[in-house]
């Protein structure tokens, strides 16, 4: 494959994560320290990723290959690119416009800051998205006796809720926790009839990887939202890649939240396209009580 021919579609970040299931373990070690950190493995040479990885050399060479690149060289210059865009976002004042008076130009809008990220996470893993095993997933959601959402931290815990809130729309039983200790009381008396779904970015998380293994001890399918070559994603029976690409802005949440919900909604969709005719039922039962209740127009939203 000659990927310098388009070097605008190529994007090494979507690449790797979505060749991460066919590596062997050294190259997915390579795989979790470069989406760790783009810009440090760009700067680093064959040796120090090799030996930060705590993998040989040539491993490092054979992970180049196996992503679509001619060699480590290529492999460099891909991650340069790669983390060079993220800056873009990253800086959106004066100092990131190029050309003559860039310096006199006016501030870019915060509003058009965080968008412009938001909009960099979702269309990064838009791509990945479409290579989940999302109807498989839907189709173990929509079997199971009961559902598990594992969520741990800021977005994580908020957006377990906001699974819990969808699934029950469609009429499957669901329930989220968010507690350490809960989560591996929880784990204890789950079944194969039961399916933990985790939701994690770094998928690095202690405590949340514990309560997965011992849900998984017991028999429960575990369905990760997690980054490609985590320790949780090599837990999951399913899993729904989600890449974060954070900037140095930190004064703004991270934009991964955003990757998350998208993953969410699109995930809770194709289970109520797998069951159309109950889920238009339950949502016009909702949809009725709730006008019952508050009143208001055809195209309200469902919910409040």
């Amino acid at each position: 494959m000659n990927t310098a021919a388009d070097p605008v579609r190529f994007d090494i970040v979507a690449r790797i994560a979505q060749r991460v299931p066919d590596l062997r373990p050294a190259e997915r070690d390579v795989a979790a320290l470069i989406l760790d950190d783009l810009a440090s493995a760009a700067r680093a040479s064959i040796g120090e990723l090799a030996q930060r990885a705590g993998v040989s050399v040539a491993s490092v060479t054979r992970f180049a290959k196996a992503v679509g690149c001619h060699d480590v060289r290529e492999l460099k210059l891909r991650l340069a690119q790669a983390a060079t865009v993220g800056e873009r976002f990253l800086r959106g004042g004066p100092d990131s416009m190029q050309g003559a008076g860039a310096a006199h130009a006016a501030p870019e809008p915060l509003a058009t800051r965080v968008y412009d990220e938001i909009q960099a996470a979702l269309a990064r893993n838009h791509e990945l998205l479409r290579q989940a095993p999302l109807a498989q997933v839907a189709a173990a959601l929509g079997a199971a006796r009961m559902i598990y959402v594992f969520g741990m931290g800021g977005g994580s815990s908020a957006l377990a809720d906001e699974m819990r809130f969808r699934l029950v729309r469609l009429g499957r039983p669901v329930a989220s926790y968010q507690d350490s200790l809960l989560q591996r009381m929880v784990a204890s008396t789950l079944s194969p009839e039961s399916v933990v779904v985790a939701l994690s970015v770094t998928g690095r998380v202690p405590e949340l990887l514990d309560a997965c293994r011992i849900a998984r001890d017991y028999g429960a399918k575990l369905v990760a939202l997690t980054a490609p070559a985590s320790p949780l994603a090599a837990l999951a029976d399913w899993l729904v890649p989600i890449v974060a690409s954070e900037t140095d802005f930190i004064y703004k949440p991270s934009s991964s939240r955003y990757a998350m919900m998208m993953a969410l909604d699109v995930l809770v969709t194709e289970l109520a396209l797998a069951q159309p005719a109950e889920s238009r039922e339950l949502l016009r039962r909702m949809k009725h009580t709730l006008d019952a209740h508050r009143g208001g127009g055809e195209r309200q939203p469902l919910g409040d």
